[in-house]
């Protein structure tokens, strides 16, 4: 029964803070999204650097809000995902996070980039395999982190094409003593609305 609260919190808490949100207050910008990728066996401090890859792969739905900004530098959004693992894992996540995103770069009027930095919980539905195979045990309830480089053209606004990293982990035992994760490099892109 833990486990449906825990279940029912993660869908229903963003869908619910992403339709409650007032537009004025959002900067009137809502996003849905889609990204896949592949799980890789590296720590989150070498995923970028040196991978290696594990035979497991993953699509994720996304559907976001965002909640306020400062000026034209910083936004903050909700976002919630639902993600099937497939291959050496085969189960779903499901994702809630804020995100923090840096927004002014230098070459904006030619290529609109932005980077976020996201932090939530992640609730898997079965004990990731990898997570097992690196630390010996998991939880299915972990901390969920997440870094994304995106760009759209300017003259098309509402596409935005984005590299993310998706990680879930104990953040060094504070999960259920979980002192170890799981990484996923991957691409997508999201409609604004």
């Amino acid at each position: 029964m833990k486990g449906l609260a825990v279940v029912a919190f993660l869908l229903l808490g963003p869908a619910f803070l992403v339709m409650s949100c007032d537009k004025a207050w959002a900067g009137d910008r809502g996003y849905m999204g889609v990204y896949a990728g592949r799980a890789v066996y590296d720590t989150l401090k070498e995923v970028l650097s040196d991978r290696e890859y594990a035979d497991s792969y993953a699509v994720a739905l996304l559907v976001g809000r965002g909640l306020t900004g400062y000026k034209h530098y910083l936004s903050l959004e909700a976002e919630g995902q639902l993600v099937k693992h497939f291959g050496d894992m085969n189960h779903f996540e499901i994702n809630a996070l804020v995100v923090l995103r840096w927004l002014p770069f230098p070459w904006d009027r030619y290529l609109d980039t932005s980077f976020a930095v996201g932090e939530g919980l992640s609730y898997a539905t079965e004990d990731p395999k990898i997570e097992v195979e690196k630390h010996g045990r998991t939880s299915k309830l972990l901390n969920y982190l997440m870094f994304e480089l995106a760009a759209s053209l300017p003259k098309y606004p509402q596409w935005t094409y984005f590299l993310r990293v998706h990680h879930r982990s104990g953040v060094f035992g504070l999960f259920d003593g979980v002192s170890g994760g799981s990484n996923l490099v991957g691409a997508g892109v999201r409609y604004d609305f």
